[in-house]
């Protein structure tokens, strides 16, 4: 009977049974590292010798029956320095250790089934996630090709043959991982704002899975009261937020105009912790974050606007989605920073052009289109028209 118990605990924590599919170690950071390879361009022997190894271990690299990760410390030191000298894209050998935490992460919340995890134990509810590991989990389950990958290599749409051309895991594997967060979301519905991280983080990464309906999951959440916030920052407010942006994900961007309108806009603390979490999430604030409560700063951030700036202008037309909280996001930086525009005149010309671009946009919101004209005002004011 207690057997029987433990093992109904265990479903309802991690949401599946084992599958006997065999779980990757290394799948993403295996096939960065042969983008990288042709982006050289090198054959496997080619690089092979050029690193030292053995062509078998190379492959194994690349397929991920042989983590990366495993290399000790200094030799993968080396190695970066060497394909970098060779001609790889430095941004792509850099996204090498982003991909290694991508694959650990998946690893986990796939393998979440051996064995009853602590809530407060949990991969996804112990750390803060950025858009570049998000992005590479995502590039896993769902195979879309992360920004930075796409912007640093040339990727064929399709290859010939039975050569994948992303590191997406099969469909057992799929569909365990998201059964497994959503267990996981599903246990810590019923503890308080100690679990906040790891639902919506939960909540966010299985936006990428097509098959899942998020309006109907949210929607019983909200009759059942889980997502209930006030105005201004609370736990609640990070997970109104994230819930917000898996619906506009999936095509319903409702929810995050209403989040903008009532659980950010005039609210000073919610404001600035919008904006810490973008520096966050877009690695402009690379200070590990075991919980939310770093968008509660609002002294000194450990970021710079300008920056910030840039990074949401680049951004702006091609957000699609998000794009009103792009404009938002945008619209509360400038004001709240005086003189930003004038600090870096070449991210302000690029953000003029940007914007007129939206602007023609005919499905803007009536109050994304507000804030965007004070945008385009104040940058023809400042001679930064395009």
């Amino acid at each position: 009977m207690a057997a029987h118990s433990q093992a109904r605990h265990e479903t309802t924590l991690t949401g599946s049974r084992p599958s006997p599919a065999r779980e990757p170690e290394g799948a993403i950071t295996g096939y960065l590292f042969k983008v990288i390879r042709e982006q050289i361009p090198r054959t496997q022997e080619e690089l092979a010798e050029d690193l030292g190894v053995d062509k078998s271990t190379l492959q194994g690299w690349e397929s991920g029956r042989r983590p990366l990760s495993s290399t000790k410390a200094g030799n993968l030191v080396a190695m970066r320095r060497r394909l970098i000298r060779l001609g790889a894209p430095p941004t792509l050998v850099d996204m090498l250790s982003t991909a290694m935490d991508a694959d650990l992460l998946l690893s986990e919340v796939l393998s979440a089934n051996s064995a009853i995890i602590p809530l407060d134990e949990h991969p996804l509810g112990a750390w803060v996630l950025t858009r570049d590991t998000t992005h590479m989990i995502g590039w896993a389950v769902s195979g879309v090709l992360p920004g930075v990958v796409a912007s640093c290599s040339t990727i064929p749409a399709a290859r010939r043959g039975p050569v994948s051309s992303s590191p997406i895991l099969e469909p057992g594997l799929r569909s365990r991982f998201f059964q497994n967060l959503r267990g996981a979301a599903d246990a810590a519905e019923r503890v308080s704002s100690e679990a906040a991280l790891l639902r919506r983080q939960v909540w966010y990464l299985s936006s990428y899975d097509q098959e899942w309906n998020a309006a109907d999951w949210f929607d019983g959440l909200r009759r059942r009261g889980a997502l209930t916030t006030n105005p201004g920052w609370s736990p609640r407010w990070a997970e109104a937020r994230s819930v917000a942006a898996s619906l506009a994900r999936q095509g319903d961007p409702t929810l995050l105009r209403e989040f903008i309108d009532k659980s950010i806009a005039d609210h000073d603390q919610a404001e600035s912790a919008n904006l810490n979490y973008w520096a966050h999430w877009l690695g402009l604030d690379r200070r590990p974050q075991k919980d939310d409560c770093f968008m509660t700063e609002c002294t000194r951030p450990a970021w710079d606007a300008t920056a910030l700036l840039r990074e949401l202008a680049v951004r702006l037309d091609r957000a699609v989605e998000y794009t009103d909280l792009y404009v938002h996001s945008i619209w509360a930086l400038i004001i709240s920073r005086r003189n930003l525009l004038d600090s870096d005149p070449y991210v302000a010309k690029e953000l003029a052009g940007r914007v007129e671009v939206v602007l023609d946009d005919g499905s803007l919101s009536s109050e994304s289109r507000r804030k965007l004209e004070c945008v385009y005002y104040g940058l023809r004011a400042g001679g930064y028209s395009v």
